[in-house]
């Protein structure tokens, strides 16, 4: 067959028996369509097309219509197939359903592709975080309030009776020397004597406000040798480290806070203590009002990452004014400018004093040496920048006005 019989019109006998004949180059009708003699005939290939469902649209069979891109005409297309499964689903592809419908013809308008995976719209943009307020830590209205309770305490047994005020200092120090020693045992294993440190603590304060300075010594040595022979009641595993701690903790606690009595010895006696008192709450304060507000620079952060540069520097500028202030207002005989030194020397130690028992506290893990004084921690906590600062300003107001 050639190329042209692809274009002829098919005869009756193409589309089934026909009572017509044969026709040349078709198969023959009738029976004879379906002997085995007729082997020479050739059967017509099928042209692509349209599949076939039967019904109306066949019943135009005296014209073929070939069309397709062989015969270079418009294209057939027949979308009945999206209504319809395949029979065979072996090769169903159903890649279609998620591409665009392209139509070929050139009358048809092009179509935009859709994007298979669009970028996602971005977010809404989101307001920006409220900064955060710096915070103290810290539960300042309990701190405040057991603040003041204390100096009421404080302020009503100084100049009332200097007595009871040794007293409090005797009781400050018992308890600083439990929670150093409970605090120790808990963390380090340490089994500092508890009863010869208390006894011999009290001991030490009463000896220096009635003997001075000789009696606080003497009270001291006591108090280490005392240390020594209780701890050889237990077991001697650990002596040594035991005993240590017990003599460092008497000379930490009792012994410095021995200076405070005997600032109160002198006739301006309790507005030596006073002094003492204020410039070290003031250099505190302006540390922490300063470092919280400008702080940036750490100052020591291996030892305590909060405190700054900036906070020294408030510690020593308030210190130093209240310092002018209370000599020459407070102390007989006294001088601002004496003031001056009194006061960059008490930033110095409170700061030096507050790092020491950071460095102690950092060593055993803890926070606070205690748990007694709501928004402070315990009676250790009150006492770091204290206990060093004492003997400083004894010896500077022996030096510029006196024992007096």
């Amino acid at each position: 067959m050639n190329d042209s019989s692809w274009g002829a019109p098919p005869q009756a006998g193409y589309w089934g028996p026909s009572d017509q004949g044969p026709v040349q180059g078709a198969a023959p009708a009738g029976p004879a369509y379906d002997a085995p003699e007729a082997q020479h005939t050739r059967p017509m290939p099928i042209v692509p097309g349209p599949p076939a469902h039967g019904g109306d649209q066949d019943d135009d069979r005296g014209a073929a219509r070939p069309g397709g891109p062989l015969f270079g005409d418009e294209p057939f297309r027949d979308e009945s197939y999206r209504n319809e499964p395949f029979r065979d689903e072996s090769y169903r592809d159903q890649s279609y359903r998620d591409q665009p419908y392209r139509d070929e013809t050139p009358s048809a308008q092009p179509h935009a592709a859709v994007p298979q995976n669009p970028e996602p719209m971005p977010d809404a943009p989101q307001p920006a975080p409220a900064p955060q307020k710096k915070s103290a830590g810290r539960d300042l209205g309990a701190a405040i309030g057991v603040g003041a309770g204390l100096g009421a305490v404080i302020i009503a047994s100084l100049f009332v009776v200097k007595a009871v005020f040794v007293g409090v200092v005797a009781v400050a120090v018992v308890v600083g020397l439990w929670e150093l020693t409970s605090r120790l045992h808990e963390r380090k294993g340490i089994k500092a004597p508890l009863v010869p440190l208390a006894l011999g603590g009290a001991a030490m304060v009463v000896a220096g406000y009635v003997s001075g300075a000789e009696g606080a010594w003497v009270a001291m040595a006591l108090t280490a040798l005392a240390v020594l022979v209780w701890r050889m009641t237990e077991p001697p595993e650990g002596y040594l480290k035991d005993v240590t701690a017990g003599v460092f903790a008497a000379f930490y606690v009792p012994f410095l806070a021995t200076f405070v009595a005997m600032m109160l010895t002198a006739h301006d006696g309790a507005w030596r203590v006073m002094t003492f008192l204020l410039l070290t709450v003031v250099s505190d304060t302006g540390a922490y009002a300063v470092g919280w507000r400008f702080g940036k620079h750490k100052l020591a952060p291996r030892i305590s990452p909060g405190k700054t540069r900036e906070g020294l520097l408030g510690a020593v500028s308030f210190a130093m004014v209240a310092g002018a202030l209370c000599m020459q207002f407070l102390i007989d005989d006294g001088e601002w400018w004496q003031g001056l030194l009194l006061g960059l020397a008490v930033a110095a130690s409170a700061t030096l004093g507050d790092l020491g028992e950071s460095m102690i506290k950092r060593d055993l893990g803890i926070k606070d040496m205690g748990t007694l004084l709501p928004g402070h921690g315990g009676i250790m906590d009150r006492l770091d920048s204290l206990l060093p600062t004492a003997p400083v300003v004894w010896l500077l107001l022996v030096i510029f006005v006196g024992s007096g």
